[in-house]
Order: structure tokens, then sequence, then C-alpha cells
């Protein structure tokens, strides 16, 4: 699975960083940084929920 930033939705409110530090970091600018795209399996259930979690629906998984 690979994660998906829609950047025009995104608000980078950190609801997503909270749920997988794994996986997003929000920076001091208030930008969203993905530190992985591609999500290994011990880390899909915290990027789903975050992906769930999103109030903009900015995130979203694909199949690679």
């Amino acid at each position: 699975m690979k994660i998906v930033v829609d950047e025009e939705r995104c608000e980078a409110n950190g609801i997503c960083m909270r749920a997988a530090p794994e996986a997003f970091r929000v920076d001091d600018d208030d930008r969203l940084h993905l530190l992985v795209t591609d999500v290994p399996s011990e880390l899909r259930a915290k990027v789903e929920r975050a992906v769930r979690d999103c109030p903009r629906g900015a995130l979203s998984l694909t199949e690679r």
C-alpha cells in the first residue's frame, strides 16, 4: 500500500502524526511530510487509522 496526500485538502493539523508518528511528520511551518510512502505491514493498522481519522479527507491509500 502507498500513502497519497491531497495537498490541497491537507491542513497539517497533526492528527495523522499522532496516529502514526512513524509515517507522518508535521514540521514547524505546518507542512506534512511522509516518512514512508510504501506502508510496511507492521504500520498498516496505524496508517489506516490516520487515513480514517483525517478530518479533511486528505489522506488515502492505494495499491502500489
